[in-house]
């Protein structure tokens, strides 16, 4: 019989949560020459896959608001609000058109009512 060595898991192990400057400084070490991307990920205990999405992430500019230490908004979201800004905009217009329509009504009862009140002329000896 052979000695066999069994290993039990019994932590557990909980995700490493990365802050968008790390990420940034992650991928920028895998441009430097003679650190490729695999290797990168080995010395800092990452997939390497993780990384190399990270790095296309960051080609697309989705950390571009690190280097001003802003909130980063997915790009969903973003078209989410981008949407909703322009359905009120668009209400925002129809009121507006309603409420000129509303002021001409005003301004045209106001004047027909002054009308109404003057006496009418050519017509002094009826009554």
């Amino acid at each position: 019989m052979t000695n066999a060595t069994i290993e039990v898991v019994t932590g557990v192990q909980r995700r490493r949560r990365w802050s968008p400057a790390e990420k940034k400084t992650l991928v920028e070490e895998t441009y430097e020459p003679g650190k490729p991307l695999s290797y990168v990920a080995r010395m800092h205990g990452i997939q390497a896959s993780q990384l190399f999405h990270w790095r296309r992430m960051m080609e697309n500019g989705a950390l571009t608001g690190i280097d001003k230490e802003e909130a980063v908004v997915p790009v969903s979201k973003a078209k989410e609000l981008e949407l909703r800004v322009r359905q009120l905009e668009r209400i925002l217009g129809q009121k507006t058109v309603e409420l000129e329509i509303l002021k001409e009504a005003v301004r045209i009862g106001r004047e027909k009512k002054l009308i109404s009140r003057q006496p009418l002329s050519g017509v002094e000896g009826f009554g």
